[in-house]
């Protein structure tokens, strides 16, 4: 039996349960910070979901937040394990590049514990100083914090506008 094609599409209220068991699932492994309900409706219409054909559960979940003029983070890309091994990883950090472009967004950064991932996907490394201060809102939130191993990693999605004077390194 032929799969169906995958489809994504934003996030809606009744998706919370499905987002949150989502990153539960990695929060608990330590591979992604947690994310309480009353942040995930916060930042309900950063989120993509990705589900095998229309109808099917939510097999994965990413969004881009907005953080400084011309820059936006990857944040909360997982899938289920049931679904892996299928691209969705790839098609998800695809949806969020295509959304960062379609916000105006220079450069799409991550911070990664599976670093190698984004790499295949053309992402660089980068000196987590370049990273607006904004970002460390989440991390000093982490017990991990200040030495939780994650690489920060960066693409270069848009052209920069004349006149901001904003810096984007890769």
């Amino acid at each position: 039996m032929k799969r169906p094609r995958p489809c994504i599409r934003p996030a809606t209220l009744a998706d919370l349960p499905a987002i949150l068991g989502l990153i539960r699932v990695y929060a608990k492994r330590e591979l992604m910070l947690p994310l309480s309900y009353g942040d995930a409706i916060d930042r309900l219409r950063d989120f993509l979901l990705l589900s095998e054909g229309r109808r099917g559960p939510v097999a994965g979940t990413v969004a881009v937040h907005p953080v400084w003029e011309g820059m936006a983070e990857l944040r909360s890309l997982a899938v289920a394990e049931a679904f892996q091994g299928r691209g969705h990883g790839r098609a998800l950090v695809q949806a969020a590049v295509q959304e960062a472009r379609r916000l105006g967004a220079v450069r799409l950064f991550t911070l990664s514990y599976v670093p190698d991932f984004f790499r295949r996907l053309g992402f660089k490394d980068v000196d987590r100083q370049t990273l607006p201060h904004k970002v460390w809102q989440d991390c000093v939130k982490c017990p991990k914090f200040p030495d939780c191993g994650e690489t920060a990693l960066a693409l270069r999605v848009g052209r920069a506008r004349g006149g901001s004077g904003t810096a984007v390194a890769p």
